[in-house]
């Protein structure tokens, strides 16, 4: 039986995260392979249907990317980001799901290294939670 490896979906805006992925690719930075990174406009785009329907396609962990607080190329787009991540870890409680599947993170777009740490240190907590619960529910 193969070890299992979680199934991460990355929504990442396009003016701080998503570059800060392709700047961990340009340093040839080796960071958990099974990472879906979603380009989204905005972290302030980012929606608690979007995640769910994540974990609905199979998902073991959604994680947001936005600019560093403050930085927010829409103004304040990351801090509605935020909010909505800590609502949607609340309510990922009540239907059964771990609310660590669940993360966000603030990176500029020069950091690179930070970005895969951030990836890498995220896998690690989905992985020691195991496969997703729909996830199962689904194969059977």
């Amino acid at each position: 039986m193969s070890e299992f490896e979680p199934k991460i979906i990355a929504f990442c805006c396009q003016y701080c995260a998503y570059n800060a992925a392709d700047t961990a690719g340009s340093m040839r930075l080796q960071y958990t392979p099974n990472v879906e990174i979603v380009l989204i406009p905005c972290s302030g785009r980012f929606d608690v249907i979007l995640a769910l329907k994540a974990f609905q396609s199979g998902a073991d962990g959604v994680y947001v990317a936005g600019c560093l607080e403050g930085g927010c190329h829409f103004l304040d787009g990351n801090i509605r980001a935020k909010k909505r991540v800590v609502y949607l870890q609340n309510e990922l409680k009540k239907i059964g799901l771990e609310p660590e599947r669940l993360a966000m993170v603030n990176v500029s777009a020069s950091q690179g290294p930070q970005f895969a740490a951030y990836i890498d240190e995220f896998a690690g907590v989905v992985k020691g939670l195991g496969p997703s619960p729909i996830k199962k529910q689904l194969a059977a």
